[in-house]
């Protein structure tokens, strides 16, 4: 790793670059610069999209190809753009592959604004045994398996929906490390709940107003995923107001909220939003997980920014109160200090966020 890093950790922008000069990155058409963000790199939709019968993993000594001869139903030519329904299971390769060396794995995730709606976008490979993790070594082509839960979407070639982030070695900081990080320099505004990872609570209690969050309306018309700042809110969430400090959660509803802390992620850190304990409560919190380097932070330290929550209810309707822990970041070491930051260098539609739907929708 000494050629694409300096040392271990999550690799930056410039270790990126390394290895897609290294053709340990591949793709067609050629990688472009706006894909590559200072821990991740984005993934390009490809051409095509199948519509399967059902989500599946490969299976070790498997190819997708394989497993698609037993669960296509029809594929779409995405050339002039598609739609992909809700509800429905699509599979569609994605521009980039991989040829990665030893001692390097990588994790995907959904960017921001895939998960803020409802698109449920995971990563799967050849002989692959989880969503979104890439062992060492691997060698071959990345697919995007995606469900649109909430809204029906318009896709085109090119479009990035997830992300995908490289690492050499053990990169997580351990809860003392976290301790001294956030000692040393605050990591969230207030006390610090360190418990595997640095935990976040949600805000239902906001200093003006009494606005907590949106649903997603069922029944709704296609988002183009190319259009920002365009759809009126109202056509597709229905807002959500409390003065107890406390809502209910309906079985299979989709809620954005926001947490109660300010998070802030230093420049030689990245993050990612890990599901807190099934026991506290029967609902998801878990979408667009990556934290990039940079975020909630600023030349004289870091302000902090709050995180978006994407909430999924489970089974049975559920009381959520203000201040309740639902979620944790797991902090890791970069490799090296990105060249350029999340909302710095970067323009960011969700630096300094509070409560905020995704960049598709009107803001007043």
């Amino acid at each position: 790793m000494k050629d694409t890093a300096t040392g271990f950790g999550v690799l930056p922008d410039h270790a990126l670059r390394d290895m897609i000069a290294a053709g340990s990155i591949t793709a067609s058409p050629a990688i472009t610069p706006e894909q590559i963000q200072p821990a991740s790199l984005d993934l390009r939709l490809g051409t095509v999209a199948y519509r399967v019968r059902a989500s599946f993993l490969t299976g070790a000594g498997a190819t997708v190809i394989d497993r698609l001869q037993e669960f296509e139903m029809h594929r779409i030519d995405l050339s002039d753009g598609a739609v992909l329904e809700k509800g429905a299971v699509y599979l569609v390769p994605l521009m980039e592959s991989l040829n990665l060396p030893d001692g390097v794995q990588a994790v995907a995730n959904a960017k921001s604004s895939t998960g803020r709606l409802d698109l449920l976008t995971r990563t799967i490979t050849d002989g692959g045994t989880e969503f979104d993790r890439i062992p060492q070594g691997y060698t071959g082509p990345l697919y995007a398996e995606i469900c649109p839960r909430s809204f029906s979407v318009l896709v085109r070639p090119g479009m990035r929906l997830n992300q995908i982030r490289f690492r050499a070695g053990q990169a997580v900081l351990s809860d003392e490390e976290l301790l001294a990080r956030h000692n040393e320099h605050a990591l969230v505004d207030g006390d610090a709940h360190i418990d595997q990872g640095l935990g976040f609570s949600v805000d239902l209690r906001p200093e003006t107003g009494n606005l907590v969050g949106y649903r997603a309306k069922p029944h709704t018309g296609v988002i183009d995923l190319d259009n920002i700042g365009f759809y009126d809110p109202a056509e597709y969430w229905e807002p959500i107001h409390t003065d107890k400090g406390r809502i209910i959660l309906d079985p299979g509803a989709f809620y954005i909220l926001v947490s109660r802390e300010a998070v802030h992620i230093p420049p030689d850190c990245a993050a990612e939003m890990a599901p807190y304990l099934a026991m506290v409560g029967e609902f998801r919190v878990h979408y667009a997980g990556f934290f990039d380097p940079g975020f909630g932070h600023d030349a004289a330290g870091g302000k902090g920014s709050r995180g978006v929550l994407e909430v999924r209810c489970h089974e049975a309707p559920f009381v959520l109160e203000h201040a309740q822990i639902v979620g944790r970041l797991v902090y890791e070491r970069m490799a090296s200090v990105p060249q350029k930051l999340y909302g710095a260098d970067l323009a960011s539609n969700y630096q300094g966020q509070g409560l905020k739907l995704s960049k598709h929708f009107k803001t007043t």
